[in-house]
């Protein structure tokens, strides 16, 4: 049975102390619940944060790595930095990686490959932009970003995959994608994986939705039968909020 997911992504947000206490704000005001809760401060905190979430069943994941195991990268931080600290977990394929610091698919290939060489688990996010939601042509994008990227993989790698959704029209734009085209994207992407892989494995993978997910609208795209959860932007930064979606779940 694939697992219930909300993950907020802070991006570059929150100081040390900002960071701390969104943590323990939201710990102290956790639901007794089966979803996954997980949260992506900046790297500079990430250690903090993990901490922080110590003795909650909060999960602090990282927002990025590099695809090397170490060497002359100035600035980037490796798999086994983030697991030394604690982080297990990576947020890959992000569309402003992929919009600001040009990661195409060759490089998103690589460093899904180098996360699973060390078992790391992997949040993978992919989406169409606005023209291609225009164009019709938003299951051919998601589809080749699918297939650029993770239909290398053999059945076993799966099973440290979470997919996330993020139509790029919908990221911090205040739109969002209804229920009915969030539905319709994930059972795209579920039919996808059953066609390339098999029944048991598209049953088994959690796909997220992100794209401007609040309280107001949390239960509408979560009741949908294939949408397993929120990758959270904006919300995540408010405890109020991010505690309101994971109840919406």
């Amino acid at each position: 049975m694939r697992k219930q997911i909300v993950a907020g992504n802070w991006k570059m947000n929150n100081n040390l102390q900002e960071t701390k206490e969104l943590i323990n704000d939201i710990a102290a005001h956790l639901p007794q619940t089966n979803t996954k809760v997980m949260v992506a401060p900046t790297f500079v905190y990430l250690q903090h944060a993990v901490a922080a979430a110590k003795d909650s069943p909060i999960e602090i994941i990282a927002q990025n790595m590099h695809f090397a195991a170490q060497g002359a990268y100035t600035g980037e931080i490796s798999s086994t930095m983030l697991q030394d600290i604690g982080v297990q977990t990576v947020i890959l394929g992000h569309s402003e990686r992929r919009a600001y610091f040009g990661e195409d698919a060759s490089l998103l290939r690589t460093k899904v490959d180098r996360a699973l060489e060390v078992n790391m688990q992997i949040v993978f996010c992919f989406g169409e932009e606005l023209e291609d939601r225009k164009a019709g042509n938003h299951f051919d994008v998601v589809q080749e970003q699918l297939s650029d990227a993770l239909f290398h993989l053999g059945e076993k790698a799966w099973e440290q995959i979470v997919l996330a959704y993020e139509p790029v029209w919908a990221i911090g734009t205040g739109e969002t994608a209804s229920g009915a085209q969030a539905q319709e994207m994930h059972a795209f992407v579920r039919n996808t994986l059953e066609q390339q892989y098999n029944g048991q494995l598209a049953a088994s993978t959690s796909i997220l939705y992100g794209g401007s997910v609040k309280p107001n609208n949390a239960a509408d795209l979560f009741s949908n039968p294939d949408v397993d959860g929120g990758l959270i932007g904006g919300a995540a930064l408010k405890a109020e909020d991010f505690i309101a979606i994971i109840k919406a779940i």
